[in-house]
């Protein structure tokens, strides 16, 4: 009998979160929720209603991929710090960009996004069919998909491209004075804080001079274990960080039959919500192995690999409660896939707007928390547009860190993914 006993510590240092949902189609409100009927969980879902299509698989394929390589420039520059970032929600925030850029700024924004070799038509298709399938899954996970587009009235944009984002991203699009900061800054994040249910409320704290544009994606998700933790099994215990001494933190216990793997280098547990659609795997670095090294290693082959090797086991579950907030600016990281020439110019975005303009940064904010009942977890993506005007500048005890990535378990969709090296308190 294998047992299985996390424990987790989350630390004050930066962290980060990260969604990603391969494949899909950006909603501009787009809402998967339902109330739970009756007692008990809803019936397990065992496939998908229909299979995906070539192109769905392909943007699917392509989001996964760019998920891990995100993970991979993260961890290697923040390798002491907890991060918890959205890939999908980057992916969705960079797929209404490249829809306005042009040459070589296109193509390295589709490099970075792993979408080589696929034409902007089946991009767009892509995400917008992808993402209606994985918001019908389970009625009883709330599971949202907002995006907008605010831009300075006067700014001259292509109606095209406004046409192209609301038809493939169903994405809000409003004009405003920016010069009116108070008014603009209480709109954008008034709709930040509405896209995530209040849990990140605010992205911008001031508008820059040479702000033209910022594209904005939000995604934001609820989920009840399909197996609760009983609160009274929750006692304190210990948690080591990976720097620092130890902590005493909440640790929320569960035993039974779960879907358990393991190879050299890591324990893994996959813990599902409502009707199984949706699951959080929990991957314990086994004692001597460098929590970094292993999310590192990680590819979305190998990610694949994981995911189709869980077996029933009975396993004891020691896991900690987690409450975590992260921002990052994702400039350098997309610099390290190849996205370049959109921050530095000179940028082409000639099929959003007459004017020369560059990206000025790319800023992820996110929210998880992780408790008895389940989870909540929320990240918004904002991009942000300038005009060039001047340079620019088997026992598993989950105590000490670990990942965790919230998928969608049968389309192989990665929705969020984590790195904890520390609880916070």
């Amino acid at each position: 009998m294998k047992n299985f006993l996390p424990s987790v510590r989350w630390s004050r240092a930066p962290q980060w979160a990260f969604a990603v949902m391969t494949a899909g189609s950006v909603l501009a409100c787009g809402d998967a929720t339902g109330p739970r009927s009756g007692g008990g969980p809803p019936p397990a879902i065992t496939a998908l209603p229909r299979s995906l299509t070539v192109t769905e698989s392909k943007v699917r394929d392509a989001a996964n991929d760019f998920s891990f390589a995100l993970l991979r420039t993260v961890s290697e520059s923040q390798r002491t710090a907890n991060t918890f970032i959205s890939p999908l929600s980057a992916s969705f925030a960079l797929g209404m960009l490249l829809n306005g850029a042009n040459a070589q700024s296109y193509d390295e924004i589709q490099t970075a996004l792993q979408l080589r070799g696929l034409t902007q038509a089946e991009i767009n298709a892509g995400y917008k069919s992808l993402v209606a399938l994985l918001l019908s899954l389970d009625p009883s996970v709330q599971m949202r998909v907002a995006n907008s587009i605010w831009y300075e009235k006067t700014f001259s944009v292509h109606s095209s491209f406004l046409d192209t984002t609301r038809k493939y991203f169903n994405a809000e699009v409003t004009g405003l004075n920016f010069q009116d900061k108070p008014t603009t800054l209480g709109a954008i994040n008034g709709w930040v804080s509405t896209a995530t249910n209040d849990k990140i409320k605010k992205v911008l704290d001031d508008i820059s001079p040479d702000a033209v544009m910022f594209l904005i994606n939000a995604i934001y998700f609820k989920g009840d274990w399909r197996d609760k933790f009983d609160v009274a099994k929750t006692q304190n215990g210990t948690f080591t960080p990976s720097v620092g001494s130890a902590q005493t933190v909440a640790l929320m216990n569960r035993s039974g039959d779960l879907s358990y793997a393991e190879t050299g280098t890591y324990q893994a547990v996959d813990l599902p919500y409502g009707n199984t659609a949706y699951s959080m795997t929990v991957v314990l670095p086994k004692a001597g192995q460098d929590v970094n090294d292993v999310a590192i290693g990680f590819t979305a082959a190998s990610w694949q690999t994981l995911a189709g090797s869980f077996r029933k086991e009975k396993v004891d579950l020691t896991f900690p409660r987690l409450k975590l907030e992260y921002e990052r600016v994702l400039n350098d990281d997309l610099k390290a896939l190849g996205m370049k020439v959109p921050f530095v110019g000179p940028a082409d975005f000639s099929r959003m707007t007459p004017r020369s303009v560059i990206v000025s940064f790319v800023k992820q904010n996110s929210f998880v928390d992780i408790n008895e009942e389940g989870t909540e977890a929320a990240a918004v993506t904002t991009i942000g547009v300038e005009v060039v005007s001047a340079p620019q500048r088997f026992t598993v005890r989950v105590d000490r860190p670990y990942l965790f990535v919230i998928r969608e378990r049968l389309s192989g969709t990665v929705v969020f993914m984590g790195r904890v090296v520390r609880i916070p308190g």
